[in-house]
């Protein structure tokens, strides 16, 4: 990984990194080659951890001045759901990554509200009056950290169902995590409609590629997602958000870091 501390870009995005694996043997390469981790979590990790673990890792990373995110748990988990119990068990663990925040600090945690339309056949309102009810409670208890909540697409097939439950929270606590790959995959309305719907809300960007078939993630640029386009879009609106890597391998995030260093999309710095 030695190549990756002379890239510049490097100190402008976000890593993805799985907790578990920060604590038993990356932490001291994110802290060597100064990497912003984004820190996974699922329901093992929340279970396992305690607060000692958590405050042994959130110390060195802040007093390295490293910015770190969030991804909250999302396995199973369905924020929206029809049934009362599994929503309440959804909200419960989301809010179990948030209260662990309190030791980091993190930028945002993003989280999926987990429409998919093969799914809730004719039950969208339905979804959407429960998201609603969700939301809210997790914002508040976001707003005691502070931390901004930032909803990711995945399965939904166009901007719509994530534009209505965004204007209805209403909040500038709570935004848009943009996923190129998701949208790679399962989008079926072109990305011009995507980012022109939900710019406003846009603060956070997951960046990794595919080809359209499966969800690879593949280093930025090895696949088919139009990243020029998307950069374009990006810079006409003058919007920067934050942007994260999601590799599932070393050798993948050390590839994506240098296309986006030869890309040089990354030339400002992130805002969120």
């Amino acid at each position: 990984m030695e190549s990756i501390a002379e890239l510049s870009v490097t100190r402008k995005v976000q890593a993805h990194l799985p907790f578990h694996f920060l604590y038993g043997q990356y932490l001291p390469k994110v802290l060597q080659y100064r990497l912003n981790p984004e820190l996974s979590f699922n329901f093992q990790t929340l279970d396992i951890f305690r607060e000692n673990d958590y405050r042994r890792v959130a110390a060195p990373l802040r007093e390295a001045g490293l910015r770190v995110t969030f991804h909250a748990p999302f396995m199973d988990l369905r924020p929206g759901a029809v049934d009362p119990w599994i929503r309440d068990a959804s909200r419960r663990r989301i809010q179990q990554a948030i209260e662990v925040a309190a030791y980091f600090q993190p930028a945002a945690i993003v989280c999926h509200p987990s429409f998919d339309d093969r799914y809730y056949v004719s039950s969208e309102d339905q979804w959407l009056e429960n998201s609603i009810q969700t939301w809210r409670q997790l914002l508040t208890a976001a707003e005691e950290i502070p931390v901004r909540l930032v909803l990711e697409n995945v399965y939904e097939q166009g901007p719509r169902q994530l534009h209505r439950l965004l204007a209805a929270l209403d909040t500038p606590q709570c935004g848009f995590c943009f996923d190129t790959g998701h949208f790679q995959v399962f989008a079926r309305e072109p990305l011009t409609e995507w980012l022109e719907t939900l710019h406003p809300y846009l603060c956070h960007v997951h960046l990794h590629d595919n080809n359209g078939d499966v969800d690879a993630h593949l280093p930025v640029g090895e696949g088919k997602f139009p990243f020029a386009d998307l950069f374009e879009f990006l810079a006409e609106k003058d919007c920067h958000p934050i942007f994260a890597i999601e590799a599932h391998s070393e050798r993948n995030l050390i590839r994506s870091l240098e296309n986006l260093e030869s890309l040089a999309f990354l030339e400002g710095d992130a805002a969120c």
